[in-house]
């Protein structure tokens, strides 16, 4: 898809999710979120990439709809001249000797809109979000591709007493950075998510990624832990294992979310 039809796409659905929020009667709920995430593979190649990801994160949630904004510090160890195509991305993997780099990542950008189909007899609702990857990573230090990436996705729910099922497909567009050709990807991912209570639920998924630089799909499955510790504060643990030489081995992070009061 060309440059043009990708900031179209995007551009309808900001619009559409602006004069969404326009017609939100409730106040938005503000919070902002740390984490930090280790990831670790050969990716395809013969040496091990570790990655240490930290990212920030403020989200402003209404009623139907989310805006979410990451800035991210990276840290990566791995063979010199590897390239970080981006967070969910499969690094491309270098030949040289071992080294470590380390700066901001590739900032994101996402608008989520919940209930574009809702069925509450059904207890059924579809979501959907758009997302850009701003190439804002250094591109020497082979953090980032320096191009932007458009991701579109829809979520589908069902919810089940205290189980809520989670399917979601979506199609991610690459930017194509100087001397490398990166194809688009397709992306799915099912599970489910119990609440043992009000503060505390668990989750599993399982992720496939189509390969951007022609090798084997991503195949990954996680485990997450999130209980709220206050009225205020959330605290989520997560584990992953990765079944095919496209993706990391094994990764595992810890993220810390605090609710701020209202505006109003």
């Amino acid at each position: 898809m060309k440059s043009v039809q990708k900031s179209l796409l995007l551009g309808g659905l900001i619009l559409f999710a602006g004069v969404t929020a326009a017609e939100q009667d409730d106040d938005p709920r503000f919070s902002i979120s740390a984490g930090a995430e280790y990831t670790t593979g050969t990716y395809g190649g013969d040496a091990d990439i570790e990655d240490f990801y930290v990212p920030i994160k403020a989200t402003m949630d209404f009623r139907r709809l989310s805006f979410r904004l990451t800035v991210p510090y990276l840290s990566v160890r791995a063979p010199e001249g590897t390239v970080i195509t981006g967070p969910g991305g499969e690094p491309i993997p270098g030949t040289g000797d071992i080294v470590t780099n380390s700066g901001i990542g590739d900032v994101i950008g996402s608008i989520t809109l919940h209930d574009v189909i809702q069925n509450r007899r059904l207890g059924f609702a579809m979501d959907l979000t758009g997302k850009v990857k701003f190439g804002t990573a250094d591109v020497d230090k082979g953090l980032g591709t320096g191009e932007n990436d458009f991701t579109v996705q829809a979520d589908f729910l069902k919810f089940a007493d205290r189980v809520t099922w989670v399917g979601s497909i979506g199609y991610r567009f690459r930017g194509q950075p100087p001397g490398a050709t990166l194809d688009d990807a397709l992306l799915a991912s099912a599970g489910g998510i119990y609440k043992f209570s009000g503060d505390t639920r668990a989750g599993m998924f399982f992720d496939y990624r189509e390969s951007s630089i022609g090798a084997d799909p991503t195949q990954e499955l996680s485990i997450f832990l999130s209980n709220r510790v206050s009225a205020d504060w959330r605290l989520q643990a997560f584990v992953f294992r990765g079944f095919t030489d496209s993706g990391a081995d094994w990764g595992a992070g810890l993220q810390i979310k605090r609710y701020l009061p209202s505006l109003r």
